[in-house]
Parts: structure tokens; C-alpha cells; sequence
């Protein structure tokens, strides 16, 4: 006599029998403070009256598939099927069990984004669940955008009605004691505490409560690519400092005081001309000497910048914001790519040539005079280690694109103008320091591909035509030489070559003849 096959074991879990009604209801209550999307605890163990383990959970991969079993218990078969699994489905995975979700974690929080609110860093529950899952963070977005909560009035006094000046000096290490926090008041002294606490949102104290932005990045010790976004500025705002000014100054200085060893890539897509004045390396609100070491570190940089009318030589402070923020990161960076936003901007990388930045040439001034360096303009910038550079969205002259191609010949591996416009000269006096180096213009041969795609019309209820595969064609000999972008291509192939082409492209003449027969057009 046999006995029955045990049933395999069910991957679902099992409700235990204390469960009553209302744990429903205490469940949501437990999963509304899981902000970053954990397996909350039971309701048990969730108020404290138990300390049993989560038995419901299985806390191994309970399979009757042995196939299965290798394929998740290898590292790298498990890895890639995460990585392909989409980030939506990845909280459902989670909750299979516990050996699941323990490996689908770090697929799920390495990239997080944060849209900055009064709670953002200061909730007890947003601060435990950052704590639980800030070591798998690899990316970090923080998004703030300019609305209408982050503009700041005016300080008016309410007794006299004048206008009151802030001198905002960052406070980076609260008092501990009762005693000492009277002494020192946020905001320099308890009369501007107060007005600022009457007059300025909630949004406001949040930025520049600095402690809290600095314990938040403490918990993010994997974090390795810092992107900020802080668009919808407007033009009228360009001049004045608003609440997103503020939180860029605390989230710097909270870059600068945490520890964060991988943090190698940063960008701002996009970020206001004047929030790179808040983002200043060294030299900047709470700035320290150890501040540059943190800032050493970044090797790639991208740059969305808002545009703004730069041909005024009285409105080049932005200029010279962008340009000193540049140096910062210059000996370092490997990876460059900038583009503006709106109108063309000028290259960044060349604005000691531009012309709004020079200084103005005193009268009277002779011409061997004007030929010396000026002292006042900016510097020319340096990047001994840059391989990889892109300018998106640019106005600048030929001769800006070869002194940079020339002085960086030595270490540029790539580089690429997109949507760039010369003011004066052509592309081939811009280039011309890639002839000089290669001793020979053979690289204009291969900058450049064209070739003919055959058009066919078809009926629109006529089933699609699969076609073969298209072949490469270079023109040879014939009236298209000469003309376009086929003066780039090579010319040793005959045109027979074409003509090959063109019959496995088409299926030759009867395969016309057919599709002749069958157009909406009466070519009978």
C-alpha cells in the first residue's frame, strides 16, 4: 500500500488564524509610512504585541522546478533577468519571499527620485525608509521646480514698513542644548528669526535647514551619479534668489560634509543660470578647504542650462559664473557635454574668445596694446583629461572649434558640435587642426555616408511587402559624383556594384512588373 504524494509547496502566502478584521486596516496603516515601496511587517509584529517571526514569509525559494532552482541560485543568470524585469513589476516580485525580494532590491531602490517638500528630509518614516534602502541607491535625482511656493518676497518690516536686507549665513552644526540654541538663532539674530518664520513658507526654513540634508546623504553611501533638476524659471525671476537658491546651498554643502567615495557623475538637466552660483565648488556659502576633495572626484559632467541674451557686455555675470564653475571641475573631468535650452548660447569651453567677455580697450589705445592678453577677461580653460566632448545648441566662431581641437589633441578621443552655428569662417578652417595632425584629409572621406533608398507605392488595403534586406551602395562613376555629401565617399567601386544592388533591392524587372500590376494607379 503507497502513500499519496505530498502536494508541492505553494508559493502564496498563508493567513494565520489570528487574523481578524481590522488588520486590514492596520496593514494600510503600517504600509503608509513605506515610502520607497518595503514589505511591510505584519500587524503583529507591526504594533509590538508579538515578536514571532514572519512565518507567512518563506524565507527560501521553495520550488519543485530543479531547473529553476540553478537558474536563480546563479549570480548571473539572476542579475540579468532582474535588469530586464520592468521597475514597476519589480514590488511584485518582491513579495513572492523573502529570498526574492532580498535580491530584488537592489534593482528596484539603485535609482530614486525626490521631489523636494517641506518633509521631504525632516519625516521620522520617509528617514527610516531611506535608512533601510540608501545603501542600493546608485542614482539620485532631486527635483525642484521654480514655482510659485519657492518665490520670496521681500522682507518688510511690519512696523515701519521699509524694506529689511537678509544676509543668510549658512547654519551647518544646529546647537544641542536649550541654551545654546538661544544664544544662536537660525537666522543670525531672533528679529529676523521671527520676521523670516511670519513672511517665508514653510518651503524656505525646510532648504535651509542644512543638518537635515546632510543626515539624508549620509545614508547614501553607494551613490554614484547626483542629478539635479530645477527647471521652469522665469525670466523676470533671473536676478532674484528664491527658495530653490537656498536648498541648492544646503544640498552642496551636504555633498561636501558626507561620505560618499563613488560619487563620480553629476548633472543638471536642467539648472537656471544663476543656480551655479549656489553650486560653486569652493569659494561659495559654507564652503570649507576640504570641500574641493569632494569635487575632485566627479569625472563626467552634463549641463542643461536655461539660455539667456549674453551679446550685452553689462550682462555677462552669468558668463562668468559658468565659467568659473568649469574651471572647478576641469583637471579632472573625462566626460563633457553641455547644451542650451531655449535660444543659442555661446561654448562654454571657449569664452575667454568671446566677445562680450573681453574687457573694454581704453581709448587711445594702440594696436600692439590690444594684441596683449588682457588681464581682466577669463582664462582659457584646461582639461588635461577630457576624452569625450559634446556642445549642443551653440553659436561660436571657427576658430574657438580649432584652438580647442588643437590644445586637447593629446587626450580628446571624441568630440561632437550638434546643432552648433559659426558665426564666421567654415567647418573645414574648424577642423583643420584633424588634417594637420593626420598629415593628410582622408578623415573627410569617412565623416560622412549617403546612399539611395528606393521608394515603393503600394495600395493602402494591400497587405505589406516583406523586401530584402537593404545593401550598402557607393556611388561610382556617374552624374551623382560631385554633388552633396557623395564627395565624402570613396570612389574605387564601379557602378556595377549600384546596379547589383538595385536588383536585390527591387527582386529585378519582374518583380516591377508586379508590383506595377497591383498599385492603386492605372498603369495598364
Amino acid at each position: 500500500m503507497t502513500s499519496p504524494q505530498p502536494s508541492p509547496p505553494s508559493l502564496k502566502r498563508s493567513v494565520s488564524g489570528e487574523s481578524h478584521d481590522s488588520q486590514a486596516s492596520k496593514t494600510s496603516r503600517a504600509s503608509s509610512k513605506l515610502l520607497f515601496g518595503e514589505i511591510p511587517l505584519t500587524p503583529a509584529s507591526a504594533d509590538g504585541r508579538s515578536h514571532r517571526s514572519n512565518s507567512s514569509i518563506c524565507n527560501l525559494v521553495l520550488s519543485t522546478s530543479s531547473s529553476f532552482l540553478r537558474f536563480w541560485l546563479n549570480d548571473t543568470c539572476r542579475n540579468a533577468l532582474l535588469e530586464k524585469v520592468p521597475k514597476e513589476e519589480l514590488p511584485n516580485v518582491r513579495l513572492v519571499c523573502h529570498d526574492f525580494a532580498t535580491r530584488a532590491t537592489p534593482f528596484l531602490f539603485q535609482d530614486v527620485s525626490i521631489t523636494f517638500k517641506p518633509s521631504t528630509f525632516t519625516k521620522p518614516a520617509r528617514m527610516a525608509a531611506l535608512e533601510r534602502v540608501g545603501r542600493h541607491v546608485k542614482t539620485l535625482t532631486f527635483n525642484m521646480p521654480h514655482t510659485s511656493e519657492t518665490f520670496l518676497p521681500p522682507l518688510v518690516d511690519p512696523l515701519t514698513g521699509e524694506h529689511r536686507p537678509f544676509l543668510y549665513e549658512p547654519q551647518v552644526h544646529p546647537p544641542n542644548t536649550l541654551a545654546g540654541k538661544v544664544k544662536q538663532p537660525k537666522y543670525g539674530s531672533w528679529e529676523m528669526t521671527d520676521l523670516l518664520i511670519k513672511q517665508y513658507p514653510p518651503l524656505f526654513h525646510a532648504a535651509t535647514n542644512i543638518p537635515a540634508f546632510i543626515r539624508a546623504f549620509s545614508l547614501l553611501p553607494t551613490l554614484s551619479h547626483l542629478k539635479i533638476s530645477c527647471p521652469g524659471q522665469e525670466t523676470a525671476q533671473r536676478y532674484r534668489r528664491s527658495t530653490v537658491d537656498y536648498a541648492l546651498i544646503s544640498l552642496r554643502i551636504a555633498i561636501e560634509r558626507a561620505h560618499l567615495p563613488q560619487l563620480t557623475t553629476l548633472s543638471l538637466l536642467p539648472i537656471h543660470p544663476g543656480g551655479l552660483l549656489y553650486l560653486q565648488p569652493m569659494l561659495a556659502f559654507g564652503s570649507t578647504p576640504r570641500s574641493s576633495r569632494r569635487w575632485a572626484q566627479i569625472r563626467k559632467l552634463a549641463i542643461h542650462m536655461d539660455s539667456f541674451p549674453f551679446a550685452q557686455k553689462s550682462r555677462t555675470e552669468h558668463l562668468r559664473i559658468l565659467h568659473a564653475y568649469l574651471r572647478a571641475f576641469a583637471p579632472a573631468l573625462t566626460r563633457l557635454f553641455f547644451r542650451w535650452r531655449g535660444e543659442r548660447g555661446p561654448s562654454p569651453l571657449s569664452l575667454d574668445r568671446e566677445p562680450c567677455m573681453q574687457p573694454p580697450t581704453p581709448p587711445g589705445s594702440s594696436h600692439s596694446t590690444r594684441a596683449k592678453p588682457q588681464l581682466n577677461g577669463p582664462r582659457a580653460l584646461k582639461f588635461p583629461r577630457l576624452r569625450y566632448m559634446e556642445l549642443e545648441n551653440g553659436v561660436m566662431d571657427s576658430s574657438q572649434i580649432s584652438a580647442f581641437i588643437h590644445a586637447h589633441r593629446r587626450t580628446l578621443a571624441d568630440f561632437n558640435f550638434e546643432d552648433v552655428t559659426l558665426r564666421s569662417g567654415d567647418w573645414d578652417d574648424a577642423l583643420a587642426p584633424l588634417t594637420r595632425l593626420t598629415g593628410s584629409d582622408e578623415w573627410k572621406r569617412k565623416a560622412e555616408e549617403v546612399m539611395d533608398v528606393p521608394v515603393m507605392l503600394s495600395p493602402v488595403d494591400m497587405e505589406p511587402r516583406i523586401l530584402g534586406p537593404l545593401m550598402g551602395q557607393d556611388e561610382g562613376e556617374g552624374d551623382v559624383q560631385g554633388k552633396g555629401l557623395a564627395r565624402w565617399l570613396s570612389k574605387g567601386r564601379s557602378a556595377v556594384v549600384g546596379k547589383k544592388a538595385r536588383e536585390q533591392v527591387w527582386g529585378g524587372s519582374e518583380h516591377m512588373r508586379r508590383f506595377l500590376r497591383s498599385s492603386v494607379f492605372s498603369w495598364r
